[in-house]
């Protein structure tokens, strides 16, 4: 399930290899600009950028897919450089899968999607007035595009953290009324008895201390967990390791539902939002998300936000008959 997906490393047979684009062309021929428009500056950018801006891996790595014929423009083999391409308009496929064409919006922006594998000690902001490392400071994007952390990770909690520039696709995965999850997996001191873990899977009580403090009130209240999905990983005396699904995100809730139980957290990594799983990346990495990737969260998004749409039709609808009922006391 966290199986990593790194550089591409599998090859095609070589009966199944396309041929490169010049060897398409009547023999005798070669490639030029009128008849190679991978040839053409003017058509886009470099075909190695283009796999680097997608994630695929560093330009140098591109460069090297290319040249060991692994990379393909529009079905046709590429092994030659330079060659330039439009991202948005050519399908460029790398050992045989095509990837993530950028989308764009109306007037020409285009809308990106970054995945992020925050390390400890870093904020989940664009920027800090105090110095501190932020998510901004660790994606720098080509051409400068700003982008913004989708929600919060804790300070010092590492893991999955997505980025963009998208404002619509981040307030349907972070607002609590949508309920996209979030999954993590938590190393906890000692043996977890089933009856806690029930507890939490039901909700516990926490403070509310930092909702107190934003809102300037003295007294602390405290608010009960929306319902956790728990699963064990594995279990014995000295740990338990498991895998909790959130649908909200409260300050340092897990260490602190944990720490509840009289269980502390050990470890602590977020692996997943949504359809999304952190795949293919070290600690500090960060990369595009996949055409595929960003299908599933779009369809994610549009289901709960189609969901929550209905319910609230159904609660208006209800409010109406109540009304009328009390306006019309036959009914």
């Amino acid at each position: 399930m966290f199986a990593q997906t790194g550089a591409v490393d599998s090859h095609f047979p070589a009966s199944t290899l396309p041929l490169p684009y010049h060897a398409h062309m009547p023999q005798g021929d070669s490639p030029s600009h009128e008849s190679d428009p991978l040839r053409d500056a003017s058509r886009g950018i470099r075909l190695q950028k283009a796999l680097a801006d997608a994630g695929i891996a560093s330009r140098r790595r591109c460069e090297e897919l290319i040249e060991e014929g692994l990379v393909t423009v529009n079905g046709r083999l590429v092994t030659e450089l330079p060659a330039w391409v439009d991202p948005v308009e050519d399908e460029i496929a790398v050992d045989g899968r095509v990837i993530a064409r950028p989308a764009k919006k109306a007037g020409g922006r285009r809308l990106i999607y970054v995945m992020l594998y925050k390390p400890k000690n870093t904020l989940s902001a664009a920027s800090d007035p105090s110095g501190r490392r932020t998510v901004a400071d660790l994606v720098r994007f080509p051409g400068g595009v700003r982008l913004f952390p989708v929600g919060r990770l804790d300070y010092d909690t590492v893991g999955l953290i997505l980025l963009t520039n998208d404002g619509e696709m981040a307030n349907l995965l972070t607002h609590p009324r949508y309920g996209v999850h979030k999954l993590y997996r938590a190393t906890v001191r000692g043996r977890v008895a089933d009856e806690d873990l029930s507890k939490l899977e039901e909700g516990v009580y926490l403070a509310e201390r930092k909702a107190a403090r934003q809102a300037g009130r003295k007294k602390i209240g405290a608010k009960r967990t929306a319902h956790v999905g728990i699963s064990i990983v594995k279990r014995d005396a000295e740990r338990t390791v498991l895998e909790l699904k959130l649908e909200e995100g409260r300050n340092r809730q897990v260490r602190r539902m944990f720490a509840s139980v009289g269980h502390p957290v050990r470890k602590l990594i977020r692996v997943g939002m949504g359809p999304v799983r952190l795949t293919g990346l070290r600690v500090g990495e960060w990369r595009e998300l996949t055409r595929d990737e960003v299908s599933r969260l779009r369809k994610t998004v549009d289901q709960a936000a189609r969901k929550v749409g209905k319910t609230e039709l159904r609660d208006d609808e209800k409010g109406e008959g109540q009304s009328r009922r009390k306006r019309d006391p036959a009914g």
